[in-house]
C-alpha cells in the first residue's frame, strides 16, 4: 500500500500523459525513484518537456492519499503495470495504461478467450438482437466478453453474456464509481457484482467525450479479437476495430443490409478482410486449440421469455404473482417518451401485437420495435408469443390514477 501512493502521485500529476509516465518508468525502476529523483536525473529522461520536469517537482502526496482513501471506501482495487495481476496481453500494446482501477473481480485475462463486442449507440432493433444473441453465444461457448457499457450495442452484448451466466469486463471512460450513462445503472451493478469494471481514470472522474477513443485501446488490448456488430461509416466502434488491427488482434463484423447506413461500417470491414460473423462460434473456432478447456461448441440460442397460460378450474382462485412496480410519475428509470407511451398501452396479462401498439400510440413501427426491444431487454416487457407483448411490471401513473 505504501508504494501505491507513488504510483498515484505519478499518474495523477497534471500535464503528465500516460506516455510520459512510461518514459519515466523506462528510465527509473519505480515511481518511488521518480519521486525522489533530482532535477539533474530528470533531465536525462528523453522526451520530457521542461514544463513536465517542473511538474515533477511537486512532491505533494495529498491527491494520492485522497484517491487511496476513496478506493478503500468504495472497494476499488488498483493494478499497476508491475503487478502480476496486470494482463501481459494488455502490457504488450503501445501506450498500455500504466495503472488500472477496478471494481469487481479481476480475471486472469491471459488465460481467457476474451472477445470485444462493440458497436454504435444509435442502433436498430436488428443490431440490438444481434448483439444480445452474440453476447449470449460467446459466453455460453466459454468466452469472456469485453465491451464499453455504452448504450446500444455494447449494453445489449453485455446483457446477453450475463443472461448466459458469463463473465463480463466493462472498460469505462470515467471513474469506475461513475455510472455512465445513468440509464445503464442496473447493468453497471450486475457487472460489478459478477464481472469487473476497469478504467485508467481515478474515482470520481466524469466520462468526458475525449476519454472514449483513448479507452478503446484497452478494450481491444485485453481481447484476442474485436467484433463490430453494427456501425455506420463514422463510428467509435470503427476506431476500436482499427486499433485492434494495429495491435495485431483479429477483427470480425456482423453483416447488415447493404442499404442500411447503420451497417455500412461493418459491411466495409468485411469487404476489406474482416471475418464475417453469423454466430459466436464463427469467432471462437480459431481459438479452440489454444483454450481447449475453455471453449466448446454450443448451438443454443438466447432464450426468449414466454408466458405459459394454464387452464384452471373455475371454482379455484389462482393467486397471481406480485409484479414489481414502475413509477412513471418520477421516471427514475430514465425511460424515453416512446418507451413510456408503449408501457402505458401494454397489458400485464393479454399480449398485444406490435401493430396494435403502433396504432394505439401513434408511433412509427420502427420506433415501436426499437422501444419494445429495449423494454424487453430491460425487463419491463416480454413476448408472450411471436410479436405479442405483455408488460411485466405494474405502473404508477398520474394518467391512470387521475
Amino acid at each position: 500500500m505504501a508504494a501505491l501512493k507513488y504510483w498515484l502521485w505519478l499518474t495523477n500529476l497534471p500535464g503528465l500523459s500516460n506516455r510520459s509516465c512510461w518514459q519515466l518508468l523506462e528510465h527509473f525502476d519505480s515511481p518511488e525513484e521518480v519521486y525522489y529523483a533530482d532535477e539533474g536525473h530528470l533531465r536525462l529522461v528523453d522526451g520530457l518537456s521542461e514544463e513536465q520536469r517542473q511538474r515533477l517537482q511537486d512532491k505533494s502526496l495529498h491527491r494520492a492519499e485522497e484517491i487511496l482513501a476513496q478506493c478503500a471506501a468504495k472497494e476499488i482495487f488498483i493494478v499497476t503495470v508491475q503487478d502480476a495481476a496486470y494482463p501481459h496481453r494488455l502490457r504488450s500494446i503501445y501506450d498500455a495504461p500504466v495503472l488500472l482501477y477496478g471494481k469487481g473481480a479481476m480475471p486472469l485475462f491471459d488465460e481467457e478467450a476474451a472477445v470485444a463486442v462493440v458497436g454504435t449507440r444509435k442502433c436498430s432493433p436488428y443490431g440490438i438482437h444481434a448483439a444480445e444473441e452474440l453476447g449470449y453465444q460467446l459466453a455460453k461457448q466459454g468466452a469472456l466478453l469485453v465491451s464499453g457499457m455504452a448504450d446500444g450495442i455494447d449494453a445489449a452484448a453485455m446483457k446477453g453474456a450475463l443472461r448466459a451466466g458469463g463473465f463480463v469486463a466493462a472498460i469505462l471512460g470515467g471513474g469506475v464509481d461513475v455510472i455512465y450513462p445513468y440509464a445503464n445503472r442496473r447493468l453497471y451493478e450486475d457487472v460489478a457484482a459478477t464481472g469487473v469494471l476497469l478504467s485508467e481514470y481515478p474515482p470520481g472522474t466524469p466520462a468526458e467525450a475525449w476519454h472514449f477513443p483513448v479507452r478503446n485501446r484497452i478494450i481491444s488490448g485485453l481481447s484476442l479479437a474485436a467484433v463490430v456488430v453494427e456501425a455506420p461509416a463514422r463510428s467509435g466502434a470503427l476506431i476500436t476495430a482499427r486499433t485492434a488491427m494495429e495491435q495485431g488482434r483479429d477483427v470480425f463484423a456482423v453483416p447488415g443490409p447493404i442499404d442500411s447506413p447503420l451497417s455500412r461500417g461493418c459491411n466495409e470491414l468485411i469487404r476489406d478482410g474482416a471475418g464475417l460473423v453469423m454466430d459466436g462460434w464463427d469467432v471462437l473456432a480459431g481459438y479452440q486449440s489454444r483454450f481447449p478447456h475453455r471453449l466448446h461448441t454450443d448451438k443454443g440460442r438466447l432464450p426468449r421469455q414466454t408466458v405459459e397460460v394454464v387452464d384452471e378450474p373455475e371454482t379455484e382462485a389462482v393467486a397471481l404473482p406480485t409484479l414489481p412496480v414502475l413509477d412513471l410519475r418520477r421516471n427514475k428509470e430514465g425511460l424515453t417518451d416512446d418507451q413510456i407511451r408503449i408501457i402505458r398501452v401494454l397489458d400485464t396479462r393479454e399480449g398485444k401485437l406490435s401493430d396494435e401498439v403502433a396504432e394505439e400510440t401513434g408511433l412509427p413501427m420502427r420506433r415501436v420495435l426499437s422501444a419494445l426491444t429495449v423494454l424487453e431487454i430491460d425487463g419491463y416487457a416480454q413476448q408472450s408469443s411471436p410479436r405479442y407483448f405483455v408488460r411485466t411490471v405494474d405502473i404508477k401513473d398520474e394518467k391512470k390514477e387521475g
